[in-house]
């Protein structure tokens, strides 16, 4: 909410950062709009320790796109790609991964040279960041969450990130969480934790409009049980 940020003065803020977890479109616009009065540019970034520095950030003076990192900074070549290596057209959800070597590199895993060589070893000619992720026409990257923060449902590849920015999509929640819960029937449900806003309370309603929420947006198979 808005009720914190209003306590202070914010006006000596000139620039935003954010790193850690993806960076999803509503919590992007509320963070640019609530924290940055809607003049702070908002640096988002993607790294690992692995790659020993920022790989993936919006420059200060380029369009800033809610919900995306950035660009591959120069000298990083980085591309959204198939599990065969091949780059998906801008749009279509894929592996994130790095083509070409980098300054910062490291040479192996500590104690676990086998786990490095699967980085490399995973989708061929690139290193497997284990990211999902999308980009747009202009080249900007969206982080989408760990490919292992899958839920299979029925069958179905269902993205832990995707659920949670549905749910915070709606103006009733802040923020949200989503689990996998074993189902004898459908393999896995999915089970959300939501925190509400500000002036929303919790009812038998809302649950069920949050439900209709996800429905609408994702298709029936993503909807928590």
């Amino acid at each position: 909410g808005e009720v914190w940020p209003d306590k202070y003065n914010l006006s000596s803020l000139r620039i935003l950062g954010s790193v850690g977890e993806p960076l999803n479109p509503e919590a992007f616009e509320w963070y640019y709009r609530v924290i940055g009065k809607n003049r702070c540019p908002v640096v988002d970034t993607w790294w690992q320790t692995e790659t020993g520095m920022h790989m993936i950030t919006t420059i200060i003076g380029e369009p800033m796109y809610p919900g995306f990192a950035g660009k591959a900074i120069p000298g990083v070549v980085a591309d959204v790609v198939n599990k065969d290596g091949n780059p998906v057209p801008p749009g279509t959800g894929g592996f994130l991964a790095i083509k070409e070597p980098w300054p910062s590199m490291l040479r192996t895993v500590y104690k676990d040279d086998e786990r490095y060589r699967k980085y490399w070893s995973t989708i061929p000619g690139y290193y497997a960041v284990g990211d999902l992720a999308v980009k747009n026409k202009q080249g900007y990257i969206m982080v989408l969450g760990r490919s292992d923060d899958l839920i299979v449902v029925a069958g179905h590849n269902i993205g832990t990130a995707e659920v949670e920015s549905a749910l915070v999509s709606h103006k009733a929640v802040a923020e949200a969480a989503v689990i996998g819960k074993p189902d004898p029937l459908k393999g896995n449900i999915i089970k959300a934790f939501v925190i509400l806003r500000v002036g929303h309370t919790a009812s038998d309603k809302l649950k069920n409009e949050l439900l209709y929420h996800v429905r609408i947006t994702l298709g029936p198979i993503a909807m928590p049980a």
